[in-house]
């Protein structure tokens, strides 16, 4: 398996990126609310990433995929294609999934939104859902078997009522949206060795009832299988000589951008 160890120049590349894709979900956060359409919330996406940032969405006709955004609400785990019928409501829960191409280099970051008064449940689901990606961070250095990584989601979620989705993973970006290694979210025994200058996603989709999930009509969207909520929460993530840094980190976020781990 060759996995693609990023020169200084790529990572000066994927740096920009990737404050691109993060800078998005910045800037949309005042637009979601009640009554606004994924439609309406993707457009305002991709008028900013190609006029602000003279980047590209790279979703746009990815596989065929129609819209330059992924929009997931409430039961929807991932994939969610916008629509002008789907008007966001008080208490919905929304992942909007954003990844770019700038110069050639791809970013991939994604957060979930609460509109308006969410219930007791979608609080605590999100909550956990965020929770499951920040506490991999302290543990990611070089030399360190990548399946620490969904071993450490596993031992959190196992503890939570809630369920880990097994069918979708992060996985390396760079020069491509989708590169090696791909990162299982669950307990596994894939035996990677992390490196310095590897980049790659984190993005555990975490549901409040089971982890089964379906495939829907409209080919991309996926939804829990008993309808029950869903929350996911994604970053881009450097391995640097002594831990990682996180590259897609919000200005709300308080986690740290650098984490040095022994």
């Amino acid at each position: 398996m060759n996995i693609y160890i990023n020169t200084k120049y790529d990572i000066k590349k994927m740096k920009i990126a990737s404050y691109i894709a993060k800078s998005v979900l910045e800037m949309i956060k005042p637009y979601v609310v009640p009554n606004i359409t994924t439609q309406e919330l993707n457009d305002i996406c991709h008028e900013y990433i190609i006029n602000k940032h003279n980047a590209l969405p790279a979703c746009l006709g990815y596989h065929g995929f129609p819209k330059s955004t992924c929009i997931s609400v409430n039961e929807i785990i991932c994939h969610g294609i916008p629509n002008k019928k789907k008007k966001l409501q008080n208490g919905d829960i929304v992942n909007i999934d954003i990844t770019i191409v700038k110069d050639k280099y791809y970013a991939d970051t994604s957060k979930m939104f609460i509109v308006g008064q969410p219930s007791t449940l979608a609080k605590k689901l999100c909550k956990v859902a965020k929770k499951s990606l920040y506490i991999t961070f302290p543990i990611i250095k070089p030399g360190m078997l990548l399946n620490k990584i969904g071993r450490t989601i596993q031992k959190y979620i196992n503890k939570t009522p809630f369920s880990i989705v097994e069918e979708y993973c992060g996985h390396g970006i760079g020069k491509n949206m989708h590169e090696i290694p791909y990162i299982l979210h669950y307990n596994n025994n894939k035996k990677i060795i992390l490196q310095e200058g590897m980049i790659f996603t984190i993005e555990p989709i975490i549901n409040a009832g089971t982890k089964n999930v379906i495939s829907m009509e409209d080919g991309w969207s996926v939804r829990t299988q008993d309808y029950n909520l869903s929350a996911q929460y994604e970053h881009t993530i450097l391995v640097n000589k002594k831990g990682c840094e996180i590259l897609t980190k919000r200005t709300e976020e308080k986690i740290q951008n650098i984490y040095v781990n022994n």
